[in-house]
């Protein structure tokens, strides 16, 4: 069961939520979606509300559920689903249903957006912004090398936070 809270009762580092704990990253509907694993992104206030930041690159197939859905939702999970992380995110959806291969049950938000019960907690996102990552605005060309060198840049999305779920 979960209780819905303010986003500014969040009280878990960010920084170890979405970089240590990772988030899954799902989009489409309770019927039909995909879920991925990200370790990047980011909590924070823009345009006078909470909003949340996800990094997703193109070969992703979870971009096409994101593109063509008006939300994503971020779950996050305990130390237990670790295991099943690892898989969501080392393996695409395009190739097996990874829903079934965790275990996890589909829920879905007041907006239809997908999430797992399982989770610990639940950020639930409209999308309001989305652009491509230009390397030209690399200041550190050494970011591009690392980080890029299948030149596979993200796309970014940024959701306006409309709904934050803690499990009880």
């Amino acid at each position: 069961m979960f209780t819905r809270i303010d986003p500014k009762e969040l009280n878990q580092n960010v920084f170890s939520l979405i970089g240590d704990q990772w988030m899954l990253i799902t989009a489409g509907t309770k019927e039909k979606c995909n879920t991925m694993t990200a370790s990047w992104g980011g909590l924070g206030v823009l345009w006078g509300g909470p909003v949340a930041t996800v990094y997703i690159r193109p070969q992703r197939y979870t971009l096409e559920f994101v593109e063509n859905s008006g939300y994503f939702t971020l779950s996050f999970f305990g130390e237990a689903y670790r295991k099943a992380l690892a898989l969501c995110g080392s393996k695409s959806g395009r190739e097996i249903d990874k829903v079934k291969e965790c275990g996890f049950t589909v829920a879905e938000a007041g907006c239809g957006a997908p999430y797992f019960a399982e989770a610990e907690l639940v950020l639930v996102c409209r999308k309001a912004y989305w652009q491509d990552m230009d390397p030209a605005h690399f200041l550190d060309g050494e970011i591009d090398n690392k980080w890029y060198p299948g030149k596979d840049y993200h796309r970014i999305f940024i959701g306006e936070i409309v709904e934050a779920l803690r499990k009880e």
